[in-house]
């Protein structure tokens, strides 16, 4: 009698789970396009943060690439060799030695190989650029000086350790990071190029798709201009139901069903599926952990999308005076909060919008919140200007922290003093303003933002290219 309560208990629960993707599907039909088909000859290019990224999220692709006749690259950004947890459960011990977490990291690149060989790609159609795992963004916003390179509190390193790879030796730098990519890209011209995407909550994901803006832009005119498809991995709560459900399509968080977003798909035959599935068995240093998750991708369809860039437009102000506004860009939810719990309203602020403007010749971020804001709310705010100008390591790599009235401005590494940025803390809304000065003049800036109650943080708004001249 109580295995067959258990057995009810199950399937109302997967029945539940399965509910609730096909009514997740339902909303998101009219959001969904098909991903342009590939065609003979053309060169696609897929930018992986780890060995496996580019299993989960683009297996489908790189068959359907292959069947056309059109060649695949794949780049991987690091080698994963900082999740210990997976080394505890792979390996079955702990571990805190370096050549141990370089171990891991090999493991990591051949299981890689082996899966990629399997989907119909040689070893020479991939490149493994060995930068730290879980250490890129710290990197992207703080480390360009050479000399001075990241050190990795885990690992202890501080260059790529890997001596078959092709940046084995370099640095922790940003430099050395965009110099490689932007290397690949050009010596490769791809027509398509599949990334991670910025609102992945993965800090190397998001890196990842930063460095490739920058790369893009620094390119400029000596590529043709490819397409660009970012690839959602890692969301709170997401993709549902967890483990193998090759009967389900995969639909998009619901948190983004009122974004600009336009989601495409890419629809996989059930050999393609049952392919992808297989090929990601062979990530047995992960799977051995995470299966319930890795193998909750392998459903019927691949997703992708990317934010348009914001363009900032002349608005009417007070007479005889222009502000120039862009669109807004919406707040998601940074963390799941049970349905059935009441938060009084000044312990979680509701959701709200920013949006971005040029106002003599400041560079204003408007925070609107439809309750109070509490003397407790505070964001860290991120801001990246690009000129043509100047080199991208020489550019201010801005970071706003506000707490309540108080703010603190750090520019890369350096805690900046009389940075003259304006703060105007009201009942509704934060207005930062920032000179344009300090952000190095750009003509466009990667900027991205998150809120928080105390130290809980509660909403984000994912990184935009914002145009400013």
């Amino acid at each position: 009698m109580r295995r067959i309560k258990i057995l009810i208990f199950v399937f109302i629960w997967l029945s539940a789970g399965c509910a609730g993707v096909q009514q997740s599907g339902l909303k998101w039909k009219s959001h969904e396009v098909e991903l342009p088909a590939f065609q003979p000859g053309q060169k696609v290019l897929i930018l992986a943060p780890h060995p496996d990224d580019e299993a989960i999220a683009c297996a489908g692709v790189i068959q359907k690439a292959l069947k056309a006749g059109a060649q695949v690259k794949i780049v991987f950004l690091t080698n994963g060799d900082h999740n210990e947890l997976a080394f505890i459960v792979y390996e079955k011990r702990i571990t805190i030695r370096q050549g141990e977490f370089i171990h891991l990291g090999k493991v990591r690149q051949q299981e890689s190989i082996k899966a990629m060989k399997f989907l119909g790609l040689a070893e020479k159609d991939l490149v493994f650029l060995g930068y730290p795992d879980y250490g890129t963004f710290e990197i992207f916003c703080k480390y360009w000086e050479a000399g001075k390179p990241f050190r990795d509190r885990l690992t202890r390193i501080s260059r790529v350790p890997y001596k078959d790879n092709p940046s084995y030796g370099s640095e922790y730098i940003g430099g050395n990071i965009l110099a490689d990519i932007t290397k690949q890209i050009l010596d490769y011209q791809p027509d398509k190029i599949f990334v991670s995407h910025p609102a992945d909550v993965n800090v190397d994901h998001k890196t990842l798709y930063l460095f490739l803006q920058v790369a893009l832009s620094d390119l400029g005119s000596r590529i043709a201009k490819p397409e660009v498809y970012p690839y959602l991995v890692h969301c709170v709560g997401w993709p549902k139901p967890r483990h193998y459900h090759p009967e389900l399509e995969l639909y998009p968080p619901d948190k983004f069903i009122d974004s600009p977003l336009v989601w495409q798909r890419l629809d996989l035959s059930p050999e393609e599926l049952d392919k992808k599935y297989r090929s990601i068995l062979f990530y047995k240093s992960q799977t051995q952990s995470s299966a319930f998750y890795l193998l909750a991708f392998a459903r019927r369809n691949e997703l992708f999308s990317d934010y348009p860039e914001l363009e900032l437009k002349p608005q009417p102000a007070s007479p005889g005076k222009e502000v120039v506004y862009s669109d807004v860009s919406e707040m998601l939810e940074e963390v799941q909060r049970p349905t059935d719990l009441k938060q009084p309203d000044e312990t979680i602020e509701d959701k709200g919008t920013v949006n971005y403007a040029v106002v003599d010749d400041y560079f204003v971020v408007h925070l609107d919140k439809p309750k109070k804001l509490s003397s407790r709310f505070g964001v860290i705010l991120h801001i990246f200007g690009y000129s043509r100008n100047t080199p991208f390591a020489l550019m201010p790599k801005i970071r706003i922290i506000t707490k309540g009235k108080s703010c603190k401005i750090f520019s890369a590494k350096k805690k900046v003093i009389k940075s003259g940025v304006i703060l105007d803390f009201q009942r509704n809304s934060l207005i930062i303003k920032i000179p344009l000065d300090l952000l190095g003049q750009p003509d466009y800036a990667l900027t991205a933002l998150k809120a928080y109650h105390g130290n809980l943080p509660i909403d984000a708004v994912v990184f935009r290219k914002v145009k400013i001249k």
